[in-house]
């Protein structure tokens, strides 16, 4: 059946997995404080990708032995817990994950998933790599990809209410031109952005690494990923770091595997209970 859309846009629920939480206006829709640990940093977050590349970051920091620790708290997006007030404070995006900086004088907020990396990577002067100028392109390569690949294809081919051809067929296009990207640059150099192991692949990993390791929209059969060697090499490469392991357990409270849950975090001795 073919759309013609109205003059003038009108809201209608369109069915989904997250219609229930979508709305066209932004805000808070509730009065809900955050909670407040012990540590300096504060992350607000879930174990989506964009919740993972944070805490393998953090996890990290920890395995080389950086003087850093922090609480994490889930934030349950399916029930709304994005619209708090408190969260809505730290983020007005009301989007995951949201950090507070209380390692000073005066606490700073970060919001959206680069910027809270690259703040606590220059703090501590880690996972920058050796070509300043080339992490950044692939940290913000990254930023501007991945929606294409999760609200595009992810939401298209796994979670809209009925399947159609055509945005299908186009986001799958675009994933796998992407992927195409990556691999290409992988047959380059042993990382993302170069030799050394950077928040560029800790962020881009988060994503497209765990889609060719088969953990997004089971659709690794369809996207053909097997045939993206160097990508795939990669990915199992990180994937097989301790810290990544303990990133992708944080804040995650559903799937199958219930040695990967750890809905909240506040201590290294939580991933041993």
């Amino acid at each position: 059946m073919t759309y013609t859309p109205p003059k003038v846009w009108q809201n209608t629920q369109s069915g989904g997995q997250f219609a229930n939480i979508n709305r066209p206006v932004a805000g808070p829709t509730h009065d809900r404080d955050l909670p407040v640990g012990e540590h300096p940093y504060q992350l607000y977050s879930l174990a989506t990708p964009n919740g993972v590349k944070v805490t393998v970051l953090f996890e990290e920091l920890i395995e080389a032995g950086h003087d850093f620790d922090y609480d994490a708290w889930k934030i349950d997006i399916g029930e709304g817990d994005q619209f708090g007030s408190g969260f809505v404070e730290v983020n007005p995006n009301s989007k995951i994950p949201a950090l507070m900086d209380r390692s000073g004088d005066t606490p700073v907020r970060i919001f959206e998933s680069g910027a809270m990396m690259l703040h606590v990577a220059e703090k501590y002067n880690a996972f920058l790599g050796e070509n300043r100028a080339e992490m950044l392109s692939w940290l913000f390569w990254q930023m501007g990809s991945a929606p294409f690949l999760g609200g595009g294809f992810g939401h298209f081919y796994a979670y809209a209410p009925e399947k159609y051809e055509y945005p299908i067929n186009r986001y799958a296009m675009e994933a796998k031109r992407q992927l195409d990207v990556l691999d290409r640059r992988l047959g380059e150099s042993a990382f993302i952005a170069g030799e050394t192991y950077t928040i560029a692949d800790m962020a881009i990993w988060s994503w497209y690494g765990q889609l060719v390791l088969g953990r997004l929209y089971d659709a690794a059969e369809f996207l053909d990923v097997a045939s993206y060697r160097n990508v795939v090499a990669w990915a199992e490469k990180i994937d097989a770091r301790p810290a990544t392991r303990r990133g992708r357990m944080v804040n995650r409270s559903f799937g199958d595997d219930e040695s990967l849950k750890l809905p909240e975090r506040h201590s290294r001795a939580d991933f041993t209970k």
